[in-house]
């Protein structure tokens, strides 16, 4: 059975030393331009390691990702008019 984890985009200072990010979660994306990375991690442990990630010297802050909340089901609440068009 797959884990339940839970994304967090974390803001840092020092590129170099953030991508140590990697041994606390699965590093999912890194920024250089903006200095924020993914990291995702298991949701049983996501406060203790949210909690030893804030520590780090390089991190400024830590948000959590709302991306498995939102809804990816859409509904079609308009008819389809391609047929009307066609040839």
């Amino acid at each position: 059975m797959i884990a339940e984890r839970t994304g967090y985009i974390i803001w840092f200072n020092d590129w170099k030393a953030a991508r140590a990010l990697d041994k606390y979660g699965t590093l999912h994306y890194m920024s250089r331009k903006m200095n924020y990375a993914v990291l995702y991690v298991n949701a049983e442990a996501a406060e203790d390691t949210v909690r030893n990630v804030q520590r780090l010297p390089y991190v400024r802050k830590i948000e959590r990702s709302y991306r498995g909340e939102i809804k990816t089901e859409y509904e079609r609440n308009v008819p389809d008019k391609t047929r009307f068009y066609g040839l």
